[in-house]
């Protein structure tokens, strides 16, 4: 493999900050990925595996290695007995683009994943999930190579351990693995998932379509600015920063005889979800919120945007200063959910 040199990473992400990459890479097959992480190992540099770049990121230093992104592509479907189908997504798809090709066929599980940007090889990788739904619920295995021993491996569902937005491939099994293909059993003709309360009250009782549901989401996520748009800054983002909190039932108990109307959302046993975006408002960062070239979404206070030809250095100072003042003010540390590269 024949590796550029100082390939501009900003563009390649949706936050669209960041330095260089030393070397790039873009194989377009097994064998080349092959090839591509042995050159890299040989000469010794250091590995940084990029998929969509909706979840990282870059340092204004960029990255001294190589860069690698899989353009690895490919879909089938093959279905089994009670309407369910099986549906292999190559790990260089693009996700919704998949998830548009699944709903116009009428396979459910998926309709409330649309509109998140990024390819299909990342989404087990923090168990991505929106509106009530999340990939581990469809995900039947995820085949992988093994960046140590070169062997392709299928892990199965139960084996990649997936929690709220973890799995092996990002908590206990990081930097192992290259994700080559994601198998989804999908349901055809299956009933949507209507779980989120704004799904709830938007049909009102109705028993919706795939294709109702699948609009209704990129309609809400757009009101978020949570869909990719080149004309909208607020759009210039890594998704929601932080995630949502888990916290014994006494803590907020604690919290809510302080503040008022403090949200929850079930988390288990003796355990409750406080959304992120309320702590994040209520610490005194509002929508709009500039510091530097960093700021907040205006119309969504969980989003860390580049407003203004932001650096790296200022969208980490803007969120050092959130988990700061959450920390402070309800003593609960915020977890961003973003990979940091080169830092």
């Amino acid at each position: 493999m024949i590796f550029e040199e100082n390939v501009s990473l900003a563009p390649l992400t949706t936050l669209k900050v960041g330095g260089p990459a030393r070397y790039f890479a873009q194989p377009a097959s097994i064998d080349e990925l092959k090839a591509t992480l042995t050159e890299a190992r040989d000469r010794g540099l250091a590995i940084f595996i990029l998929g969509g770049g909706s979840n990282v990121v870059i340092s204004d230093a960029g990255f001294d290695g190589v860069v690698i992104r899989p353009a690895l592509l490919g879909v089938e479907f093959e279905f089994f007995e009670d309407g369910k189908m099986q549906v292999s997504a190559g790990a260089g798809e693009n996700w919704d683009t998949f998830v548009e090709s699944c709903v116009k066929m009428e396979l459910a599980g998926l309709e409330a994943l649309s509109g998140i940007p990024g390819l299909v090889g990342g989404t087990p990788i923090q168990n991505v999930g929106a509106y009530g739904q999340e990939v581990s619920e469809t995900i039947v295995s995820v085949e992988c190579l093994d960046r140590e021993s070169g062997a392709i491996e299928t892990f199965s569902n139960a084996e990649c351990q997936f929690a709220y937005r973890q799995s092996i491939f990002n908590s206990t099994h990081r930097d192992r693995y290259v994700i080559l293909k994601v198998n989804f059993e999908l349901k055809k003709n299956g009933k949507p998932k209507v779980a989120y309360r704004d799904l709830i009250e938007r049909f009102d009782g109705r028993d919706p379509s795939l294709a109702e549901v699948r609009a209704a989401v990129l309609e809400i996520r757009g009101s978020k600015s949570m869909v990719i748009d080149a004309a909208d800054p607020n759009s210039r983002s890594a998704g929601s920063f932080f995630k949502n909190p888990i916290v014994e039932q006494e803590v907020y108990d604690q919290i809510a005889a302080k503040f008022d109307n403090v949200p929850k959302f079930p988390a288990g046993s003796d355990h409750v979800k406080i959304p992120a975006a309320w702590l994040i408002e209520n610490a005194g960062f509002y929508k709009g919120y500039r510091m530097g070239g960093a700021g907040i979404s205006s119309r969504h206070p969980l989003a860390i945007i580049n407003a203004d030809g932001a650096t790296a250095a200022e969208i980490i100072a803007l969120k050092d200063a959130i988990q700061q003042a959450v920390s402070k003010r309800f003593s609960i540390d915020l977890t961003p959910e973003p990979t940091f590269v080169g830092f």
